[in-house]
């Protein structure tokens, strides 16, 4: 199978990729939380709308790496300091609403109980705001950059096949994810109807990870 992958497809260690696209894809990460907070709150159309940002914003990412991109970054540290410092602080932004929602929930369910009425959920388009958080996930762009590219042999006639096959094979793993991330959010959407504190913590559990996805973007190098 390996030496068929690079005969016709100018795929090099294909079954390292496949190995470490499926790590990479199972580390938590913005997209993911992002996803099954959606889902766990909206429930499973309003997860699959996150997915298809998800999805897209990936495919973005994989083109932008194929046309050179990735070499653009690695060659200008300015530009690359400017992508990662934008990213980093969308990503801390919405980590601190998801506290700031998280803190008014908990308060309201003190304030009258378990039964009292949540904090309204947050109602922007998940589609548009998981392609941003997409473009902006340090462990895509970092995948991308460093680990996407290395399984391309560069002497292959034909590079966007390469690039072609790579990115439907992390695709793939990747709506098998966050099928089940969408899945289990729903699961958890009743009990966090039923118990307001509940759904306070893990969203702000999710928020503090946000932050942290920002920082380790704004700490992330191209070595």
């Amino acid at each position: 199978m390996n030496a068929f992958m690079h005969t016709a497809f100018g795929i090099t260690d294909f079954w390292t990729y496949v190995l470490g696209t499926i790590f990479i894809v199972l580390l938590p990460g913005p997209n993911s939380m992002y996803v099954l907070s959606v889902a766990a709150q909206r429930g499973v159309r309003a997860g699959y709308k996150g997915a298809c940002g998800v999805f897209l914003g990936d495919a973005v990412l994989m083109v932008l790496s194929a046309a050179g991109v990735a070499s653009l970054l690695k060659a200008s540290p300015a530009l690359f300091y400017v992508v990662k410092y934008i990213g980093a602080a969308y990503l801390g932004w919405i980590g601190f609403n998801m506290l700031r929602g998280a803190l008014r929930n908990w308060s309201a369910g003190t304030r009258g109980g378990q039964a009292a009425e949540a904090a309204p959920a947050d109602q922007s388009n998940p589609f548009r705001k998981a392609l941003v958080i997409s473009l902006m996930n340090p462990k895509a762009i970092l995948f991308f950059i460093s680990f996407f590219i290395q399984f391309v042999d560069p002497a292959f006639d034909l590079p966007a096949l390469s690039f072609g096959v790579l990115g439907l094979i992390c695709q793939v793993f990747s709506f098998l994810y966050l099928t089940t991330i969408i899945f289990v959010g729903a699961k958890l959407a009743e009990a966090f109807r039923r118990r307001r504190r509940l759904s306070a913590g893990v969203s702000s559990g999710v928020g503090a990870m946000f932050i942290g996805f920002g920082a380790k973007l704004a700490t992330a190098t191209l070595n």
